[in-house]
């Protein structure tokens, strides 16, 4: 390698472990030299009319609707939008925010591999490879469905895991979860915060992810970037998440810093993501590059942050093959989510998958999907006012809301905690042999807690 190129890693190494900002740090951005433009898709940051054009062909998206949107939305620039707008059915896509955090569970092998292996660097390149695969999922423009309160989702059969989430708050929204097999537990708090800018929304992920890994104990820490949604009227819609995801292991102080590129006229950078992993000293010991949207590769380096001679990049994750012109451009795994293949036995009745507006719009039906979809928010502030005239306060079933307020880039988040009662009820109902089971599918939503209360 050539002076200029190893000085480059070296202000790479040293904005990496001295904090600089993420953004401008143009050593950092050339850790791979200049970018090709071979293959890209040409993408105008502005939008334009061609794109729009395009966009409304598809056929959600028309033209006039972006229009009414858009009278509809000008009032709110520079707002947080996450809760205070009810937006038309027609920009969501049929799956809530509670099965989008399951979504992380694809590649949940990755955490198994993690918790088997001795070196801590290399657990470090695998979980941060598990948290990063989900980006390919995320990259889709449709609006999840926000979760009823006390609305929750249920995961079985896939690699052993138990999966559980549910909305503990309506406002602000916030969503707690919680997974666990053999080989690791997982928990998240989450609350969004959201910056409307007119043409483009800034999403905020104010939230605590935590993986604990079970054969040493060892604690995972993950903090993600930021996601904007560029050409959310005008032009064709995507999405970008410029910035730093930081994983950090809380029992030996080694940490992962992965920096995701940002996307630059004509494609340049999107998908790009360098970094390096770095003992509790914060010298690199393994680099990592890839693309979020195809694979990573690893490589053992020098304290400079060079690659080590007679090592090579090895690839640690790959996207799994997806379906050809999906509608909703879902992942294989996408629709097992949606599907009660996925789903336990004796479904809770406030599970996501059992949502009228969500079911009718899978089935394409997008006058049933609005108008379930509105019942739904009316039945929602029936039930708050029900429950504030008992005097009564909200309590999820599942999380505990706890005293710990931990700090976040984006502004300081609640706590709630899986108090561990899912578990107990899943396993009395998988020992009761009940010959009487109801059929899933044919249960009615229900996540009321007043007016409409299934207390089991």
């Amino acid at each position: 390698m050539g002076s200029s190129e190893k000085n480059e890693s070296k202000g790479f190494f040293s904005a990496m472990t001295s904090g600089l900002s993420m953004f401008g740090n143009a050593m950092h951005r050339s850790v791979n030299g200049l970018l090709g433009y071979e293959g890209v898709e040409v993408i105008n940051p502005e939008g334009g009319k061609e794109d729009a054009e395009e966009e409304a062909q598809k056929g959600r998206w028309k033209q006039e609707d972006r229009d009414s949107y858009w009278k509809m939305m000008q009032k709110y620039i520079g707002s947080d939008v996450t809760s205070m707008v009810t937006l038309p059915v027609l920009i969501f896509e049929p799956m809530t925010m509670l099965q989008k955090m399951a979504e992380l569970m694809e590649y949940s092998y990755l955490l198994d591999q993690a918790d088997e292996c001795e070196d801590p660097y290399m657990r470090l390149v695998y979980a941060s490879s598990w948290a990063i695969s989900v980006y390919y999922a995320y990259q889709r423009t449709w609006k999840p469905f926000n979760p009823i309160l006390g609305e929750t989702y249920e995961m079985a059969n896939h690699g052993g895991i138990t999966f559980i989430s549910e909305q503990v708050s309506h406002h602000p929204p916030m969503s707690a979860g919680h997974a666990e097999n053999e080989h690791f537990t997982y928990d998240v708090t989450s609350k969004l915060k959201t910056k409307f800018l007119g043409n483009s929304l800034d999403v905020y992920p104010v939230g605590r992810t935590r993986v604990t890994l079970k054969r040493d104990g060892v604690v995972l820490d993950l903090v993600p970037p930021p996601t904007k949604v560029n050409n959310l009227i005008f032009g064709r819609t995507w999405v970008d998440s410029p910035g730093e995801m930081i994983m950090t292991n809380l029992t030996t102080g080694d940490k992962v810093v992965l920096y995701f590129q940002p996307c630059g006229w004509f494609g340049a950078g999107r998908y790009e993501v360098d970094g390096y992993v770095y003992n509790a000293a914060e010298e690199p010991k393994i680099l990592m590059t890839g693309k979020w949207n195809e694979s990573l590769t690893y490589q053992p380096c020098d304290l400079e942050g060079e690659p080590l001679p007679g090592t090579e990049l090895k690839e640690v994750w790959r996207v799994a093959d997806v379906p050809a012109n999906d509608k909703f451009q879902y992942t294989y795994f996408a629709h097992k989510i949606n599907s009660f293949d996925t789903a336990p036995t004796k479904l809770l009745a406030s599970d996501s998958r059992l949502r009228p507006d969500r079911y009718a719009l899978e089935k394409g039906d997008m006058s049933k999907a609005g108008a379930e979809k509105s019942s739904l928010e009316e039945r929602q502030r029936d039930e708050k006012r029900t429950r504030e005239s008992k005097g009564h306060q909200f309590s999820p079933r599942w999380f505990d809301s706890t005293d710990e307020v931990t700090p976040t880039p984006w502004g300081d988040l609640e706590i709630y905690q899986y108090n561990g009662r899912y578990t107990e009820h899943r396993a009395a109902v998988d020992s009761s042999n009940n010959s009487n089971e109801v059929d899933n599918r044919s249960m009615e939503f229900n996540p009321w807690q007043y007016g409409n209360l299934s207390a089991e």
